[in-house]
């Protein structure tokens, strides 16, 4: 009998998640060869620690319905194991189940990862602290700080609150290492991103070539520049073309140190943390087991 324990955000989404993951579950997978539990995840903490107790009990599938933090919480745990974990979006962004095309409508998520495959795929690192999306360090963090502290989500307080940075924000100069033998300065970055799938979420393709199981992560670098050419830069995430653009640098890489003047707050996954004025950047290959839509190629 496969054991599959399923763990709910109830701040993910709208007041009724619980029970509609109850429904969408029971329905698609309670059946006779599946032993089906359902568990809340009262904070991160909470998360990891019922995460942590599914791999010590041998459970097939881990089952979540959350946003990125959430995966970025439990997939922590599951790192190394053979518990495959498989995402049921109600978050704002979902920009893992949009890599992946996890359909973002909660019935139709969980109908597709009842036959879904099981793949392997790489996890990045920041100062040995490991991401699954993508990972940050200028104006996309200071939009994820001023984003925590709105209480509404979604994609139009997310640009709201990428507005209000953009006037405060001051670039700050990194100099990069990429696997040890080139060496770049970056004199006034806007953007500093690290990839490991394609998405920020909310359909924003910040590196629309990366793939999740190639052992390397993309750094997307774009410099400051006035409103005008932004905003042409940022309409082209919505369409998979900016690394088109001839001011866009994209880098593949194992690993990436960046020296910085200033120590600063960086994101993972849509979350924020603190670092210091060097931060290192790594992959670990093939270490994450997900449930992936059968019909769909990453």
């Amino acid at each position: 009998m496969n054991k599959i324990r399923v763990i709910i955000n109830p701040n993910a989404g709208p007041n009724s998640v619980i029970e509609a993951v109850v429904r969408a579950v029971t329905q698609h997978w309670d059946t006779p060869e599946n032993e089906v539990l359902f568990q809340i995840s009262h904070d991160p903490a909470d998360g990891r620690h019922k995460a942590e107790r599914a791999v010590r009990d041998g459970v097939d599938a881990l089952l979540i319905a959350g946003g990125d933090g959430m995966v970025n919480t439990i997939g922590q745990a599951l790192l190394g194991s053979n518990v495959a974990l498989g995402v049921l979006p109600t978050g704002s962004g979902n920009g893992f189940a949009r890599h992946f095309d996890i359909p973002l409508a909660l019935d139709e998520a969980v109908r597709a990862l009842v036959g879904a495959q099981r793949v392997r795929i790489d996890v990045g690192t920041v100062n040995e602290r490991p991401f699954f999306v993508t990972c940050s360090m200028a104006w996309e963090a200071a939009i994820a700080r001023s984003f925590e502290r709105l209480a509404l989500r979604g994609a139009l307080p997310y640009l709201l609150a990428g507005v209000r940075e953009y006037v405060t924000f001051t670039p700050q100069p990194l100099d990069v290492v990429l696997d040890g033998r080139e060496h770049l300065h970056f004199p006034d970055p806007m953007v500093f991103t690290v990839a490991n799938l394609t998405q920020y979420g909310g359909g924003a393709k910040i590196a629309p070539q990366a793939r999740p199981d190639d052992g390397e992560l993309e750094l997307v670098v774009i410099p400051n520049q006035d409103v005008p050419q932004l905003l042409a830069s940022l309409l082209r995430l919505y369409d998979g073309t900016l690394d088109q653009l001839p001011h866009v640098l994209s880098r593949r890489f194992r690993k990436l140190t960046v020296r910085r003047a200033r120590a600063a707050p960086i994101q993972l996954d849509g979350e924020l943390v603190e670092a210091g004025t060097e931060v290192v950047v790594g992959v670990q290959p093939l270490a994450l087991t997900v449930l992936v839509p059968a019909t769909e190629t990453y």
